[in-house]
């Protein structure tokens, strides 16, 4: 919320050649939240929510047509967790029929912030209330993909957003989503969760992009649509976050190997509600998705019809001559979300920090309540 951050962010912009922001879109203040959710929730937020909801209302109407929201925000602090769930809620309110999705920053596991897995589990709790779907980015795994796959020694915030922003750009490119379409979708944002939130009960999103690499790389590499497609599909029931480090034992419980051996390397597998596979590039009408069709990948509740769906273009993205996306619902962020709230409860049996957000207005009750929510999602991937 501090100004040299967001004047940063437009001037940025402007030098792009490419995009700039309105002068009149944006908001700052003096101060931001203190990385205190409670303080951006219960004290920023209703003292500015009349200003933003004044910009926010001139942009939507621009709009001939408003698909929805995408509020991008992070979990470890103060302003982008507590104030983005506030106003996260303020648009629910505002706009009742407008699709919301929160695109959130998972913080790193080693911590930027003391108190973050606080932040952490209020946010999510609060925006499973509000929001329509949460894509999740772990920083943990980006910083990797910049180390691994992009050959980056000194790895700096602009490095991780551009990662970031290129799987974004991978999946709101526009593209066709339907067999046989001559035009590309004019509702990505509705499409994208028809396809993947069946049930309000799972809603935590994660995206995988393939391949991803330095330029330098990129230059002595060639990529086959098979090739790209059988390692995404690999990747999803691995729960790999990235090409590097497959397990390639991880399998699908096929009726032979349920006979024929011991159930150890089908228990890995990573169950999914539903996928949606995006291939961009050249001789698209060779890519495959049949290897994402198989039931046995999904729970049983929902038809095998409904639990996939795929949009293709034949135009490239970014630098790539072929590329693959699978935005998934599935049991990918258990492990990340069952650690974050084990390390909140840790902190708040011992009532840690627990007077910085009593303060502002955030009881105890809360946080029992937030915990509750948690572990009722846990529960219901868990047995999915």
């Amino acid at each position: 919320m501090e100004p040299k951050v967001i004047s940063q962010t437009l001037s940025l912009a402007a030098h792009s050649g490419k995009w700039s922001y309105g002068e009149k879109s944006q908001f700052s203040q003096k101060q931001g939240s203190g990385n205190n959710w409670a303080n951006g929730y219960c004290v920023h937020g209703p003292k500015h929510k009349d200003i933003i909801m004044n910009l926010v209302r001139k942009e939507a109407e621009k709009c001939d047509r408003l698909g929805g929201f995408v509020t991008i925000m992070s979990m470890a602090g103060g302003t982008g967790s507590g104030m983005g769930t506030f106003i996260t809620s303020c648009l629910r309110d505002a706009y009742p029929t407008s699709l919301l999705l929160n695109e959130v920053i998972w913080p790193y596991g080693t911590g930027e912030v003391i108190v973050q897995n606080y932040n952490s589990i209020l946010t999510l709790s609060h925006l499973y209330q509000s929001s329509d779907a949460l894509l999740v980015h772990e920083n943990d795994v980006i910083h990797k993909v910049c180390s691994q796959r992009m050959n980056i020694k000194q790895i700096s915030f602009r490095d991780v957003n551009k990662v970031i922003a290129h799987q974004l750009g991978s999946v709101f490119q526009p593209a066709y989503t339907t067999d046989g379409a001559t035009h590309y979708s004019r509702n990505p944002l509705g499409e994208l969760m028809e396809s993947l939130v069946p049930h309000p009960e799972f809603k935590m999103l994660g995206l995988r992009n393939i391949p991803q690499m330095s330029e330098h790389s990129l230059a002595y590499s060639t990529f086959t649509w098979h090739g790209l497609i059988k390692h995404l599909r690999q990747m999803l029931i691995a729960n790999a976050k990235m090409e590097e480090g497959i397990n390639w034992q991880v399998h699908l419980p096929t009726e032979v190997a349920t006979r024929n051996s011991s159930l150890s390397a089908e228990q890995l597998f990573n169950r999914s509600v539903a996928n949606l596979a995006i291939f961009r590039g050249k001789d698209i009408e060779g890519a495959s998705s049949e290897g994402f069709r198989d039931p046995a990948m999904y729970t049983p509740w929902l038809p095998p019809d409904d639990s996939f769906s795929i949009w293709k273009t034949p135009r490239s993205f970014n630098k790539y001559e072929k590329s693959a996306t699978l935005m998934s619902n599935s049991q990918g962020l258990l492990k990340p979300l069952d650690c974050i709230v084990g390390k909140a409860w840790n902190m708040f049996a011992s009532k840690a920090y627990v007077h910085q957000y009593t303060k502002y207005g955030i009881e105890e009750e809360d946080f029992l309540q937030c915990f509750t929510t948690l572990e009722q999602i846990i529960s219901s991937y868990s047995t999915l």
